[in-house]
């Protein structure tokens, strides 16, 4: 068994979905990122703006790379139970939030492996990421044999759907490597070494683009942040601009509607849920009740969501999005809720409470 097979057992055996090998070069669509860029399509991320060529190139990230290794995560879980999901009293948090932070889990799963490579090669310059270092990882993933990206601007593996959580480790070894899934999604490897390739592709399909609540893809393969769920809900520290907030329905932590349409993601992903522990089915996590959390002080905002991602919203973010979500609810039950946060000390709460009382007591 030759180096690269090794390095993808090791993958497996650590719990990894999907495992593929790309060459350390310049990222196939850096033109296209620079131009998302110049169209502020990345909104408030400052980050994603910052030295762009260091983000196109894993060699000025990694000086001695020579291979990146990337993996892939299943967490897709089952649908809750219609009526629950539907219910507008309750909040719709994405599915990747439904459990402890995921960087928490991969981050030392993929050191393991850089462990390993090192071990094995003797090398050790390295470097993991979980999509907060500077590496494009869907143009990597992609490069790799994981799958396509689709209009939807996620990576779509054609056995397991969308819903992935990808990781990297940029390594100083010459390594075998998988054949790319070509523009618009010509092929792509899946699963673990020795498994036949599925043909995947978006084909004529814009389902993504046109359940998306917001709009916010002004072409296929393009996402403007500014108006994306997922970003006003997490990312975007200050007020939702009033035109987009009916909009954001009961969503209040990401938005997974540009998935759930996906025939990819319907074929495929619900025949195999993620195996992993730390994503669990849970009403009170996966759709609240939206009056209990805006009754949530500080420090219970801190206990209920200790180690989830949702802290990274902060209790202002959190509590912003429930108020949107109790106007667009439009019930009279959600008043008294609403006039004790128009009290908060948070003025960002305070104005979002306000915006949710108009809405229900205006209809």
């Amino acid at each position: 068994m030759n180096l690269t097979q090794r390095i993808k057992n090791k993958a497996i055996s650590l719990g990894f979905d999907l495992v593929g090998v790309a060459p350390a070069v310049h990222a196939p669509h850096a033109e296209a990122y620079r131009r998302w860029l110049a169209n502020n399509y990345h909104a408030e991320m400052g980050w994603l703006a910052r030295d762009p060529q260091r983000r196109n190139n894993p060699r000025l990230v990694l000086p001695e790379a020579e291979s990146v290794v990337v993996v892939g995560l299943s967490y897709f879980v089952l649908n809750p139970p219609a009526d629950l999901w539907a219910d507008p009293s309750r909040g719709r948090v994405a599915r990747y939030a439904w459990g402890l932070d995921y960087h928490e889990v991969m981050l030392p799963r993929l050191r393991e492996l850089g462990e390993f490579v090192a071990a094995e090669t003797g090398q050790t310059a390295q470097r993991a990421y979980v999509d907060t270092g500077p590496v494009l990882e869907r143009d990597f993933a992609a490069l790799a044999g994981l799958g396509f990206v689709g209009k939807n601007t996620l990576l779509i593996n054609p056995r397991m759907g969308s819903y992935l959580f990808l990781g990297e480790v940029l390594v100083n070894a010459s390594l075998d490597y998988d054949e790319p899934a070509a523009d618009g999604g010509a092929s792509c490897r899946i699963g673990p070494p020795g498994e036949s390739k599925r043909q995947g592709t978006c084909g004529n399909c814009t389902r993504c683009l046109t359940i998306c609540p917001t709009h916010a893809f002004p072409a296929p393969y393009i996402l403007d942040s500014n108006r994306c769920i997922s970003y006003l809900t997490i990312e975007h520290r200050d007020s939702i601009p009033p035109e987009l907030r009916p909009l954001l329905k009961n969503w209040i932590f990401g938005c997974d509607e540009c998935q759930e349409v996906c025939p990819w993601v319907r074929r495929y992903a619900a025949k195999l849920p993620s195996r992993e522990t730390f994503l669990r089915y849970n009403p009170q996590v996966a759709a609240p009740n939206l009056i209990d959390l805006m009754q949530l002080d500080e420090a219970a905002f801190r206990e209920r969501f200790k180690g989830t991602p949702i802290q990274r919203t902060k209790r202002r973010g959190l509590l912003r999005n429930v108020a949107v979500a109790l106007g667009n609810w439009g019930s009279p039950v959600a008043l008294p809720a609403l006039e004790q946060a128009r009290q908060d000390p948070e003025p960002l709460i305070r104005e979002h409470a306000s915006w949710a009382i108009n809405q229900i007591t205006s209809k």
